[in-house]
């Protein structure tokens, strides 16, 4: 008989003597009949309890007696607990699911409650299963028959498994990268800042390479945004074999990590610490069942020289991988005082650069390209100048690169081309008797995917064709042209556009690459004419490359004619243009107006 239906019996006993002693008159079977009615209705709650209890999947409720042996057990105590009713029943509280640590001040919570009367406070616990794992749950208790010989205690336990999962994960989400499952920046950074006060205790520093992967986005773009995690887990599992446990990393962003070597002096270990980063990335990566090369540019800052908290440390190492990334692919760089104030330097000027475009402080100027035998013009080259309001110009060899960079050189391009179409318009309008201008197109220009599109939308916007505008790239934009841009300067080509390459002989390709590339023209860069009267290593070089041209068909034209003797030297040896000062300098467009309106001449000293 359960500890509840003993508890029961006494409760009737009570009951019936009760009513004796209140109507001794009342007949025996009457009372009889008054506690079978009371006895039913007590068995149907005692029904709809245990159904209430049963039909709570999440809430476990165990029944306990004065020596908290087991007397109810319901069905959501099995599944959170692992014991079936049959084997709990009878069982001690303190042998089925308290830990060890805490049977003893359980019992004498339990024994002073019966005794004293003092309630066990809910709250949040770690009970055992089965299986000897904890579980999580939020306990309340109540005692019932609290002041009888039989008290029972009901343990109601509500399941906090999924909360706390919940809580874990939420709080991995906002310490950790799911993918790498590395700390992200404010972890990191809180660790770094220890581990420099730990280097500042023990009077050791501490070495902080900035990772950035090359071209990773043409990674995913080329194979996928899955092949391009599987890189990064790779990665991430190369690092953690070449650090050491106390060593420190963080993805910070889609291709950026960060390494911290605590506890070294630089003098000792630095280059051979680049050396281990670098040797990660020796082996290729398999992506979609081929072996690639990846590269990643570095940027090292130390402490304390360059810093003496984490934010320092990386925003330093940051800017001297930026610097890295200037000079291509796997470099390196190391943070010092100058390089940040030379890149705060360019933040700056592009910053400037954007504040030119808006408010029309670039203008450009125009160059003659003169026939070496007639000494007439026969086209022009726009050039963009910045004068600034205040201060000296700034060269064009140092805002490109920077325009570059930032993207601003799409904006920078559209201008070039809007202007240089509606001048050379007003020319042709005004009678003035030029062919072409040519205008020059930078490697990250073409990357653009619409920028043959707008090229030929300005053009028609200004009533212009082939025989008006003309392009100029250098070599290197066309070696590393992709089918893309080639398709599109072949089918301009086939309409008849003048396709110059530029500063030739200084890039990476080889003659023989001239007969792949839909060009018209050669510009033989000014280097080589400068020092071919001079230097016959230079001047054989002019002559096979115009030799070569010719005999493909191209246009040859030399660069940075700045004298007499050079342009002598030019002439035997056939080329068809001469570009330089020893004509004409840039110009502003009315300066060139009076030029080819015949008001201004080049230089007089030129015989035909």
């Amino acid at each position: 008989m359960s500890g509840r239906d003993t508890g029961f019996r006494h409760w009737l006993a009570r009951r019936w003597q009760e009513v004796r002693a209140r109507r001794p008159d009342v007949r025996d079977d009457s009372v009889r009949e008054d506690v079978e009615v009371v006895r039913r209705q007590y068995l149907e709650s005692e029904q709809r309890f245990r159904a209430l209890l049963e039909s709570l999947p999440k809430v476990a409720v165990q029944g306990y007696d004065r020596d908290r042996r087991v007397i109810y057990w319901n069905e959501a105590s099995t599944r959170l607990y692992g014991y079936a009713s049959e084997e709990a029943q009878g069982r001690l509280l303190e042998e089925l699911i308290i830990p060890a640590p805490m049977r003893e001040p359980v019992i004498q919570a339990h024994r002073a409650w019966v005794r004293e009367g003092v309630e066990i406070p809910a709250d949040e616990l770690e009970l055992q299963h089965k299986s000897g794992e904890l579980v999580p749950v939020f306990s309340h208790h109540v005692m019932l028959g609290e002041h009888t010989d039989a008290p029972l205690m009901f343990c109601i336990d509500v399941d906090l498994s999924d909360q706390k999962r919940a809580h874990r994960e939420l709080d991995f989400a906002t310490r950790f990268d799911s993918l790498t499952h590395l700390p992200n920046r404010q972890t990191f950074e809180a660790q770094l800042d220890e581990a420099i006060a730990d280097c500042r205790r023990q009077d050791t520093g501490l070495v902080l390479v900035y990772l950035d992967i090359d071209h990773f986005v043409e990674i995913n773009d080329a194979l996928g945004y899955e092949q391009g995690d599987r890189l990064l887990v790779e990665l991430t599992r190369r690092l953690h074999r070449a650090t050491r446990a106390s060593d420190m990393m963080s993805r910070l962003s889609s291709d950026e990590f960060v390494i911290a070597f605590p506890g070294f002096q630089r003098e000792d270990v630095l280059p051979q610490l680049v050396h281990k980063v670098q040797q990660v990335l020796r082996a290729p990566f398999l992506m979609d069942g081929s072996r690639r090369q990846v590269t990643a540019c570095l940027g090292v800052s130390l402490y304390p020289d360059n810093g003496d908290t984490a934010r320092e440390l990386i925003r330093n190492a940051d800017v001297a991988k930026n610097r890295a990334k200037l000079d291509g692919r796997g470099s390196v760089w190391f943070f010092d005082q100058q390089l940040h104030d030379e890149l705060l330097h360019q933040h700056r000027l592009v910053d400037r650069l954007e504040q030119a475009l808006d408010s029309g402080g670039l203008s450009l100027h125009y160059q003659p390209q003169v026939s070496a035998v007639s000494g007439c013009i026969e086209n022009l080259e726009a050039l963009l100048r910045w004068q600034p309001a205040e201060g000296p110009p700034i060269s064009p060899a140092e805002f490109i690169p920077l325009a570059e960079r930032s993207d601003l050189i799409h904006r920078l391009g559209d201008w070039v081309m809007e202007t240089a179409c509606r001048q050379r318009a007003h020319w042709r309008d005004a009678g003035l008797a030029i062919e072409r201008i040519d205008i020059n197109f930078s490697g990250r220009q073409m990357s653009r995917s619409d920028v043959f599109e707008r090229f030929e939308a300005c053009l028609a916007r200004h009533g212009l064709g082939p025989r008006h505008i003309g392009l100029e790239l250098t070599e290197n934009v066309l070696i590393e042209a992709d089918d893309r841009i080639l398709e599109g300067l072949r089918r301009l080509h086939h309409l008849g556009f003048r396709i110059a390459i530029d500063d030739f002989g200084t890039g990476y390709s080889s003659l023989s690459y001239l007969k792949h590339f839909p060009v018209t023209a050669l510009k033989i860069d000014r280097t080589f004419v400068r020092d071919a009267p001079d230097q016959p290593e230079d001047r054989a070089i002019m002559e096979a490359a115009i030799f070569i041209g010719h005999r493909l068909g191209l246009e040859v034209v030399a660069e940075g004619v700045e004298n007499r003797e050079q342009l002598m030297l030019i002439r035997e040896m056939r080329c068809d243009l001469v570009q330089g000062f020893y004509f004409f300098r840039p110009m502003p467009a009315l300066e060139m107006e009076r030029v080819l309106g015949g008001l201004v001449t080049g230089h007089q000293g030129f015989v035909g």
